[in-house]
């Protein structure tokens, strides 16, 4: 069984405590879900149910990992990125910081539910930036994540309406604690 995580996460700028309240509860819908589908899923015998039962997993389980990357980044407050492998990764892929924020704001801007992703290619030693339709169809394989950006609407429309959301974006990024970032890496 899986647990929901507790985040500490704290007063941010930008983003309300109401939506971080909402949006750790969708996260627990998340792990409820996972939980029930494996609970079940060896119990069902109609092979159609069972595929689709299997299907959902995906999306469940991924929407609850990809909150957990999110929420985490919160944690500890706003932080500058330290110097490291990552930095010297976001240099040698993005000339900066900012250079890699603004790689992340167009995809964000993609149209339509789901996350933009920086993730790490470990073998290639190369941040490699994505978008994710809904949590888990555009994943990339062999690859992990570092920085993970909720660009559904339930995480911005408390603050934002949905013309605003680089508002929301700007603010995610007011938020990020880069420490945690770089230690994905």
């Amino acid at each position: 069984m899986y647990e929901a995580k507790t985040f500490n996460i704290p007063t941010l700028e930008g983003i309300s405590q109401e939506s971080i309240d909402l949006h750790l509860g969708l996260y627990a819908g998340y792990v409820k879900n996972v939980n029930h589908i494996r609970s079940e899923l060896h119990q069902v015998t109609d092979a159609y149910a069972q595929s689709e039962m299997q299907r959902r997993l995906g999306f469940e389980f991924g929407g609850m990992k990809n909150h957990e990357y999110y929420f985490a980044q919160f944690e500890g407050g706003a932080k500058e990125c330290p110097e490291g492998a990552f930095k010297a990764l976001v240099e040698a892929d993005f000339d900066s910081l900012d250079g890699l924020i603004a790689r992340m704001k167009i995809i964000a801007a993609t149209r339509g539910v789901g996350w933009a992703m920086c993730y790490i290619d470990r073998t290639e030693h190369k941040l490699v930036c994505a978008w994710v339709d809904e949590q888990h169809l555009g994943q990339l394989a062999d690859v992990d994540i570092v920085l993970a950006l909720d660009m559904w609407e339930h995480s911005y429309m408390r603050d934002y309406l949905p013309a605003d959301k680089g508002a929301y974006v700007d603010a995610f990024f007011a938020n990020v604690n880069w420490e945690v970032v770089a230690s994905r890496v």
